[in-house]
């Protein structure tokens, strides 16, 4: 009777206390529409600088990358509108970020300009890591507004 005694006292504390070990903050490699890594050198080839296309980011949601002359920007858009959640679509006429759904619109740079949205779009930070573009979390100060991020 001890040992499945002990098995039941195990499985409980296992489910009470779950392992919360492990990285949080870490690069994510960010993943192309079909889920395969997004290469610095493969991006570089099919993009010009300022065009934007979305990336698996952070937990899978779509992020923007943004594209320079010599790579991408230091930070990624996330794509998910702050008003009930829609995917919002880069607008080259209105080089604007512009939700089809209730017409929400965002800068270049994902700072809202327009509601009835009433955050900016997340931010994380890009870096390459093994040749592979990869996004993490951004929990500074929110530079298109001066004000601590609200995702984080």
């Amino acid at each position: 009777t001890a040992v499945p005694t002990l098995v039941l006292l195990g499985a409980f504390a296992y489910y009470f206390y779950p392992n919360v070990g492990g990285g949080g903050g870490g690069a994510t490699v960010c993943g192309d529409k079909t889920g395969n890594p997004v290469t610095l050198e493969g991006w570089k080839k099919t993009h010009r600088a300022n065009d934007r296309e979305l990336v698996q980011g952070l937990k899978g949601d779509p992020t923007w990358i943004i594209t320079t002359e010599g790579g991408i920007k230091d930070f990624g858009v996330g794509a998910v509108c702050t008003h009930l959640g829609c995917t919002v679509p880069w607008n080259i006429a209105a080089n604007r970020f512009c939700c089809p759904c209730h017409g929400s619109q965002y800068d270049e740079n994902g700072k809202v300009v327009r509601g009835p949205a009433p955050l900016s779009l997340p931010l994380a930070h890009t870096s390459v890591v093994d040749g592979n573009i990869a996004v993490s979390p951004w929990t500074e100060t929110d530079f298109r507004t001066g004000l601590d991020p609200w995702w984080a």
